[in-house]
């Protein structure tokens, strides 16, 4: 079938769709065949990373490179399908990329499995090393390093935030994804800062759309006071959904990622995945300038935000005490 040009070109001209997986087009590579070409795996799908991509292209541009002038890049995204992520990894290895990014926990497991050659960095959650990625955050061995994205602490602060926003709080649901290997370590994260607060917690668990109806169903007939989301790519693509059940049930919720308060959630707090990702493009640039991963120590997310959606806060009678006001480095009005 012919091209199709005109309005579909200029839709498609940043990514395009193959078998169901968001990729580059092969045409942009074709033009650059001496470029090194990056392979971008994730879960996600192109609307999304937008902001990020632009965090990327940063860090590569401060190591020396620019996308379409001394490098190409290669995506293949899972468009929430992370089953397909093995086979995603697959592919960037048989087309031997020089460097492979993976931009979520289960991603880089994928690209581990698929290759112990290939230099791989990624953006991943709440120690590496458990995850089983690396054998150690110094000194990384294998092919491996990147950027921890999630730490205890941060899951502490996120809960003694909640805490300062709700003072009279005694029970707090909490929502996590078991099918995502971060999640265990967050909630006993969550779970230690909880019990040195007095708060109790009930955990309910989603891995599709349904359960997450079904856990908000039996968070309201807990009569929890407020909801602490954990942070996962799943999650994360369903935060419209859970957003609009915490507005239904007029349930407090904080969140880890500032894509939540964009879209009406209450308040979240973590790491600011856009300088995540930057920091992940700066470390692929370094590869490509010769350092082997071994010599890259795993790097801790260095920039953290508190965003307040005020509005969902008078929607929901709550008055944000000022010295939250004072922390946050960004309200919604």
């Amino acid at each position: 079938m012919p091209l199709k040009l005109g309005r579909d070109m200029k839709r498609r001209e940043f990514l395009g769709v193959v078998g169901g997986a968001t990729v580059w087009p092969l045409f942009a590579r074709a033009q650059h065949p001496s470029m090194p070409v990056i392979g971008f795996i994730g879960p996600t799908n192109a609307e999304v990373l937008a902001d990020r991509l632009r965090g990327f292209r940063q860090g590569l541009k401060e190591t020396g490179f620019s996308e379409g002038e001394n490098l190409t890049i290669l995506f293949r995204l899972a468009d929430n399908h992370e089953e397909r992520l093995q086979d995603l990894a697959a592919d960037l290895v048989h087309r031997k990329v020089a460097v492979i990014f993976a931009a979520s926990p289960r991603s880089a497991l994928a690209a581990k499995t698929a290759t112990g050659s290939i230099p791989i960095v990624f953006l991943a959650g709440n120690d590496p090393v458990r995850l089983g990625l690396v054998q150690s955050l110094a000194r990384p061995e294998g092919n491996l390093t990147g950027v921890n994205f999630l730490g205890g602490d941060v899951a502490a602060k996120r809960v003694g935030l909640l805490r300062e926003l709700l003072p009279q709080a005694g029970r707090v649901a909490v929502l996590g994804n078991d099918a995502d290997p971060v999640t265990e370590g967050q909630l006993r994260d969550v779970q230690a800062a909880a019990t040195s607060l007095g708060l109790q917690l009930r955990v309910a668990n989603a891995n599709t759309g349904d359960d997450i109806d079904r856990a908000f169903e039996q968070i309201g007939r807990d009569r929890a006071d407020a909801l602490f989301v954990t942070t996962s790519a799943f999650l994360n693509n369903r935060r419209i959904q859970l957003v609009q059940l915490a507005a239904f049930h007029r349930l407090p919720a904080a969140y880890g990622l500032r894509d939540f308060a964009e879209v009406g959630g209450l308040m979240s707090y973590g790491a600011s995945i856009v300088d995540a990702y930057r920091q992940c493009g700066a470390y692929v640039g370094r590869v490509l300038q010769g350092t082997r991963p071994v010599d890259l120590p795993i790097m801790q997310a260095s920039k953290f935000e508190l965003v307040i959606n005020s509005q969902t806060a008078r929607m929901l009678g709550l008055t944000v005490p000022p010295t939250l006001l004072a922390q946050s480095d960004e309200v919604i009005e």
